[in-house]
């Protein structure tokens, strides 16, 4: 069971790496993949995302650019909460600004395998 619980989180940290990444942030495609139908997200900003106006706006976003600042994470580590339910929390860089973050992963199948439902960002304050 111990190495179901670690594979989990070892394959939700790699899609929260897609996600990061520019190629995840400027593909539509692929975001469609990882982002769960009922998607939600509360920015660094503060701002409320739904799964369509994140589609929309991730390739215009900071850090969807290969020429441009990307997101530098760290920390990362995961949780199993239940079956088909991961909790993900780590921090990022991006540009000088630095965040917290939590993020919230389940599997409703195989097929779909497994899908963000739920991220929030928090701003650290300089020192």
């Amino acid at each position: 069971m111990n190495v179901d619980r670690e594979s989990s989180v070892a394959e939700v940290i790699e899609r929260e790496l897609q996600l990061l990444s520019p190629a995840g942030r400027s593909s539509r495609a692929l975001a469609d993949q990882l982002l769960d139908p009922e998607f939600v997200e509360v920015g660094a900003s503060g701002r409320r995302w739904d799964r369509q106006s994140m589609l929309a706006a991730l390739p215009v976003m900071q850090g969807a650019a290969d020429d441009g600042p990307q997101y530098v994470p760290t920390e990362m580590t995961g949780t199993v909460l239940a079956p088909g339910i991961v909790h993900l929390t780590f921090e990022t860089m991006l540009d000088g600004r630095r965040a917290r973050r939590s993020s919230i992963w389940r599997k409703s199948d195989d097929a779909s395998g497994w899908r963000m439902y739920y991220h929030q960002a928090t701003p650290v304050p300089d020192a």
